[in-house]
């Protein structure tokens, strides 16, 4: 089920790269200016074909995003269906198409959730206050060990831990730390375990093992649990219908603060790393370097997150596309140059100083920034290797 749900979100998560190029060409389209070729990912190219409306449609290699070529993107260009000559409230529309895309899957995603089951994920997550929500606790397996009680009474991955204790005496466990306890308290007797594998309820009797094997094993590189599992915590809110909106709007805007908040410390992290390697100071190189690394995650992150987030199931997964759905929105309006928001910041203090930028200014001042975001995919990609493999 965790590898359909991983595809599921892989999916989705081209989905929000396409989606958001969707939005450049349609209003683009829709404003008289000409659409020349629409791309899924960076070139080199792998696949290509011209329509009948004239407009290019291309796969290509690098998944790095999406890009959608306009006639005439110079702001100096003046000829006919071109960018350049189209009015600043058209451009302006244009290049924030892509980000208000990004924002309402956003909201449609977490919206969904607030109906079906929303995690809580965010210490302090926003809630409606007064809005009758059903809590859903769910205790799920995410890993067994080999040859452990677990495995031999047949638990596996993604199955649902419900009761726990002796027979005619189960008891419901609702946490981790239950769980720890009750399986220490009975530690080296049989015990019958409840648990749900596909929507079915399954109970067995297992023999756990004794303190002297666990506390032996955590000596070693193979420690050991009583039982042998490894779980998480599922916590799910379901909102009404007329809350659940409300919900999922209150949940995006909490996100966007927070998204900023840790992209300044990513700021400060790597202030502090260039300035360490300035002065020579190692530990606050490490530690700026510590600091701003925590704070993103590239393609190589960004499979890894949705990966472990597939085992936990789709509402995990639904979850995590939606906050990249609102950091690419984020990323995507900051005054970044190559990207929407550097387009638009640089065209808005160009029409401010009442003077058209050149085309060989405007192709430099993209050149640069784009250098600059390649660098740093570079860079984020080694972190996410290091980190994730």
């Amino acid at each position: 089920m965790s590898v359909f749900v991983l595809i599921v979100g892989l999916i989705l998560f081209v989905v929000l790269l396409i989606t958001h190029e969707l939005g450049h060409f349609w209003v683009a389209r829709r404003n008289g200016v000409v659409a020349e070729e629409f791309g899924i990912f960076f070139p080199p190219r792998l696949f290509k074909k011209k329509t009948k409306k004239g407009w290019v449609f291309s796969i290509n290699l690098l998944p790095l995003g999406g890009f959608v070529k306009l006639k005439g993107e110079h702001d100096s260009d003046t000829g006919q269906g071109s960018f350049g000559a189209a009015s600043t409230w058209v451009k302006a529309k244009i290049m924030v198409a892509g980000v208000t895309i990004n924002f309402l899957t956003a909201v449609l995603l977490l919206t969904i959730l607030a109906w079906t089951g929303l995690p809580q994920l965010i210490p302090g997550q926003f809630n409606v206050k007064n809005a009758g929500h059903i809590s859903k606790r769910e205790l799920l397996v995410t890993l067994v060990q080999a040859h452990s009680p677990a495995a031999a009474a047949g638990i596996g991955n993604e199955n649902q831990i419900i009761a726990f204790g002796k027979s005619g005496h189960l008891k419901t466990v609702n946490s981790i730390s239950e769980l720890q306890s009750l399986t220490k308290q009975y530690a080296g007797q049989k015990v019958e375990v409840e648990y749900e594998n596909n929507g079915t309820d399954i109970t067995k009797t297992v023999q756990l093992l004794t303190s002297s094997v666990v506390n032996a094993s955590l000596k070693t590189k193979n420690p050991k649990g009583y039982l042998g599992v490894e779980l998480a915590t599922l916590s799910l809110d379901q909102y009404s219908w007329w809350s659940a909106p409300i919900e999922a709007v209150g949940l995006t805007l909490q996100i966007i603060k927070l998204t900023f908040i840790g992209l300044g410390h990513a700021l400060v992290g790597l202030g502090q790393m260039i300035s360490g390697l300035v002065t020579g100071n190692t530990q606050a190189r490490q530690h700026g370097q510590k600091v701003a690394s925590s704070q993103v995650a590239g393609p190589v992150g960004i499979f890894f997150i949705l990966k472990n987030g597939s085992i936990l199931g789709y509402q995990y997964m639904f979850f995590i596309v939606a906050t990249v759905a609102l950091a690419l929105a984020i990323m995507n309006i900051l005054p970044i140059p190559a990207l929407d928001g550097g387009r638009l910041w640089t065209m808005l203090i160009s029409r401010g100083m009442r003077k058209k930028l050149s085309a060989s200014i405007e192709e430099t001042i993209n050149a640069i920034g784009m250098l600059i975001i390649l660098v740093l995919i570079v860079l984020i990609t080694l972190v996410d290797v290091h980190r994730f493999l």
